[in-house]
Formats: structure tokens, sequence, C-alpha cells
């Protein structure tokens, strides 16, 4: 029987910001404080999201099925009321499908040679 699921190829090549949130996720369920304080870290600073683009950006995973809420909560505290998302097994497909696409490009010979070229 063939696999009726979409080609990961179909999502690609992924916006930054969308690699970065599959990452952070990829790296265990967080909620969208934790996202934005993830991909901040991970770009050091390069990408800085707020809340209004932030939730933008998960409501688009959310409908291409990249991301699910994952239904964790916190017990007691400021968290109980967060949202968790996940990476859902799309999700994780199509971040491997652009991790690979990335790798190829950098080590594409002609990439390489602009590279040295550019060099200081």
């Amino acid at each position: 029987m063939a696999d009726s699921s979409p080609d990961p190829a179909t999502h690609l090549p992924l916006k930054p910001v969308d690699l970065e949130i599959l990452l952070a996720l990829a790296d265990g369920d967080q909620h969208g404080y934790g996202l934005v304080q993830a991909v901040a870290s991970h770009t050091n600073q390069l990408i800085v999201l707020d809340p209004g683009n932030l939730y933008r950006v998960i409501k688009r995973l959310l409908e291409a099925g990249l991301v699910a809420e994952s239904g964790r909560r916190a017990i007691n505290g400021p968290d109980e009321r967060r949202r968790y998302y996940c990476i859902t097994p799309m999700g994780e497909r199509v971040l491997a499908a652009e991790l690979d696409r990335l790798r190829r490009l950098v080590n594409a010979s002609a990439t390489r040679a602009v590279a040295r070229r550019l060099a200081p």
C-alpha cells in the first residue's frame, strides 16, 4: 500500500522562522514564550519574535500540520494556562528534508567556490 502522506518537499524551502521553530520543537514541547527564547538564543538574537508574529507563525504551522498543540500543561503556577506545542511526524519529515536541502546547498561546489571568493 502506498504512503498517502504529503511529500515533505511541498513545504520547502522553509522560512527561516519556521525552520527555527521546528528545530526548537524537535528538542521537546515548548510554550510560546519558550519558543521566543529558544529562537532568539539559537539565532544569536537575529530572530526575535514578538507575540503577534509568533502566533501567526504557529497558526500557519498548525494549519500545515507541522506542529500541534501537545496538550501538556503545567500543574500549578503561572504556566498552567500556557499552550504547549510539539512537532508532528510530518513536521519532523519536513525538518529533515529542509536540513538535507540546506546541507546539499552548503556542500555544492558552486557554493563553495563563491564562499572562497568572498572570504576575507
